[in-house]
């Protein structure tokens, strides 16, 4: 079990990736791009497993959350598929990328895992992601995993959701 310490350095580690991740390109770059109205939200934030896995719809005063792509969404408006007993409770509380990808709630499949996956699944799995989750859920953080590499270095590879409410001032 890691300590409080152990914990700080983490989540140091993590901000720094986001920061590095989120470093704006130059201003040439943004010509032509009107910028959005701000929407205020709730804060964006890193999950681990473990805490991911307390947003899995078992008590009625959690919100209930899941992650698709390392994203994590908030599907607590759609607690009649998501929550206790609803159809979809078992994608919930867990990064399921893997079985929204081919439509299945075989635990093997409730997994961030992408390996094997056909191209007609993953073709799938973008469209149910753009069309589904981040069209209807508001996004409330991303996983660690889609964050930070295996050996705690930054993914150079994220990018973050186009989300008018995320401001990397409010997370740190």
């Amino acid at each position: 079990m890691a300590g409080p310490a152990s914990r700080r350095r983490w989540r140091r580690l993590a901000a720094l990736a986001l920061l590095l991740a989120l470093a704006p390109g130059p201003p040439e770059a943004w010509a032509g791009q009107a910028p959005r109205p701000a929407e205020r939200g709730p804060p964006v934030r890193l999950f681990t497993e473990e805490e991911l896995a307390r947003y899995g719809g078992e008590e009625e005063d959690q919100p209930i959350y899941m992650a698709v792509k390392g994203v994590v969404f908030d599907v607590t408006s759609g607690k009649e598929f998501y929550g206790r007993g609803a159809p979809y409770n078992a994608l919930t509380g867990k990064d399921s990328t893997r079985g929204v990808a081919k439509m299945s709630l075989d635990p093997a499949d409730l997994t961030h895992d992408t390996a094997g996956l056909t191209a007609e699944e993953l073709k799938s799995l973008d469209n149910v992601f753009t069309k589904v989750y981040k069209a209807k859920y508001p996004i409330v953080g991303y996983t660690a995993r889609r964050i930070l590499n295996e050996d705690g270095s930054p993914n150079l590879d994220f990018k973050p959701e186009d989300q008018p409410h995320f401001d990397t001032k409010d997370e740190f």
